[in-house]
């Protein structure tokens, strides 16, 4: 196999650097040659104009004597132009960083802004050259994509609101139809059943859409400030069914850790619920599942380790974004929605946090939540 080597290519300051100082080595050759060569001309008309006496007693050492200052020119030429060529190197890095330190705020500016925060602009000042139009054209787009992604998250919030109606009134009247006093027939009674198990999936689906909608929105609803082992052991605590299910080994670390978050309470405890959902959901039978929790000074970290199928790295960050499945079994929480990770990725950019998803080598998933730590604490909610 033929291996293709690509060269690397210079930074545009050090093409522009370098471009500089060709450009002044050339200039320099060029003057410094017209000059050299008007300096022995002058030189030799000088000695040709001298009387004859004087002539004659120094025209034995005309020739030597223009050689040596010839050569001396030559060589004072060749210093002076290393020189300034050193120095318009210097001086030529210097000028291409500042005439690209418009770009590189451009580019700081740019890298910053997400789909979370398209409210930010370049605002580039200065008179309409190159730089002002790019700048302003990049702030267009930006301002378009605000718009569509505030016009999709819209769509998802008022349709999941919507839907909700029509599904109360096939829930109801599929209630009623089996609430007559005759007995219905075996298949309808099964249909019944199926019908509103398929019913309470979408229900938690619209529900899902929902609460992604918020956490996009920045929408946090009754803030407070909680402890992370006390969302730990309530979420646990309403999954005791389905750890024993899968008779699932459970160590929870994060118990005393005094890792305290300031944020929507709704919206936190579904953070850890789906992290959780998702760890019982996708281990192994007689599986583990580890609980960390600490704080320092500026962040709380909740890091849920557990056993399952083996991913790779590229996967497991691909988890967060909605509705990624890898295997078949691999649904994701919330009733098999597949939104679980993708909610809590949501709602922890809501709160100005961090997630980490890592594949471990043994199989299974390591999720990193990093938070902000809440200054104070408050009594722990009942």
């Amino acid at each position: 196999m033929v291996a293709v080597v690509r060269r690397r290519r210079l930074s545009v300051r050090a093409r522009l650097t370098g471009l500089y100082g060709i450009l002044f080595v050339l200039s320099g050759a060029l003057v410094l040659a017209i000059s050299g060569g008007v300096t022995i001309s002058r030189t030799q008309v000088v000695a040709r104009r001298a009387n004859g006496v004087i002539v004659s007693q120094v025209a034995p050492a005309l020739p030597a004597s223009q050689g040596t200052i010839s050569h001396q020119v030559v060589t004072a030429s060749f210093i002076a132009l290393g020189f300034m060529a050193l120095i318009s190197v210097f001086l030529g890095w210097l000028v291409a960083g500042r005439a690209l330190r418009p770009v590189r705020d451009m580019t700081r500016t740019a890298q910053r802004i997400s789909e979370d925060s398209l409210n930010e602009r370049l605002s580039v000042d200065g008179p309409r050259d190159e730089l002002k139009v790019l700048g302003d054209t990049i702030d267009g787009l930006l301002e378009r994509l605000e718009a569509a992604f505030s016009a999709q998250r819209r769509f998802v919030a008022n349709a999941s609101h919507e839907l909700r109606t029509p599904l109360a009134t096939m829930r109801a009247s599929i209630d009623v139809a089996m609430a007559k006093p005759e007995p219905a027939p075996p298949q309808t009674v099964a249909l019944a059943a199926r019908l509103r198990t398929e019913l309470d999936r979408v229900d938690a689906l619209l529900e899902a859409f929902l609460v992604l909608a918020r956490a996009q929105h920045r929408d946090l609803p009754g803030r407070a400030i909680l402890p992370l082992d006390y969302l730990v052991s309530a979420a646990l605590a309403d999954r005791t069914e389905a750890i024993a299910e899968k008779r699932l080994v459970v160590q929870d670390f994060a118990e005393g850790s005094g890792a305290w978050v300031a944020g929507s309470q709704a919206l936190l405890s579904r953070l850890v619920e789906n992290v959780l959902d998702n760890a019982i959901t996708h281990n192994e039978e007689g599986g583990w599942i580890a609980i960390y929790s600490s704080a320092d000074e500026q962040l709380a970290e909740l890091v849920v380790e557990n056993g399952g199928k083996v991913l790779s790295q590229e996967q497991a960050g691909e988890l967060a974004q909605p509705f990624r499945r890898f295997g078949a079994d691999r649904t994701g929480s919330d009733n098999g929605s597949g939104l679980g990770l993708s909610i809590v990725a949501a709602i922890v950019l809501a709160h100005d946090g961090r997630l980490d998803l890592r594949a471990r080598p043994g199989g299974g998933l390591t999720v990193r939540i990093e938070l902000p730590v809440a200054t104070t604490q408050a009594p722990v909610p009942a």
